[in-house]
């Protein structure tokens, strides 16, 4: 059956002075993109698509790599926009991060409101998804919140953060069937073997 993987990259490098969207992975996060590429499921992939932002573009570029694929590089798979706050201190951020979550249709302190970053995802995932062979599987390098929405959509629930990654620095993955856009599983780390 032809997958489709929706990737989380792991463990960044935080830098106040730095824009969020410019943030590299960790040595951490470097380490556990290479540690999934043992994985069986992973060999299957035949094309590998990717966030704009750097540490999403990190990861995609390991996995690529590895398979001998270029990145699809997609601005419209990146994180809700948060530009208006730019980087929130982590108990700040967490309290915003849940009203974004509540209020799907408020713009939470300028950021983007869930319900246009959800429509935005599902958009972007649906043409990928849509443009490649039937046949081939294909891996999406993006981030946890837009994650978190499109695997919201396709279960068909209600915005809610209580669907939201594993805190564990990211580094999660779901899966669903490329055809029917049936989730297989929910996440699961990407150091779990599948």
């Amino acid at each position: 059956m032809s997958t489709v993987f929706f990737i989380t990259h792991p463990e960044v490098d935080i830098d106040p002075l730095i824009p969020v969207e410019q943030w590299s992975l960790s040595a951490v996060g470097v380490q556990r993109m290479e540690q999934m590429l043992v994985n069986n499921w992973v060999s299957g992939i035949t094309s590998v698509h990717s966030s704009s932002e750097k540490k999403a573009l990190d990861g995609a570029g390991i996995l690529a790599k590895h398979l001998h694929l270029e990145v699809q590089q997609h601005s419209a798979l990146g994180e809700n926009d948060r530009r208006a706050t730019g980087y929130l201190p982590k108990a700040e951020f967490e309290l915003v991060a849940d009203r974004f979550f509540s209020h799907p249709t408020e713009s939470v302190r300028g950021w983007e409101t869930a319900q246009h970053a959800r429509n935005r995802i599902v958009a972007v995932v649906n043409k990928i998804v849509d443009s490649g062979p039937a046949e081939q599987s294909v891996a999406i390098i993006s981030h946890g919140a837009v994650g978190t929405l499109l695997l919201c959509h396709l279960e068909g629930w209600a915005i809610n953060r209580k669907h939201d990654q594993p805190g564990n620095g990211g580094g999660n993955f779901f899966r669903f069937a490329k055809k029917t856009r049936e989730v297989i599983h929910g996440w699961r780390s990407i150091d779990t073997e599948t």
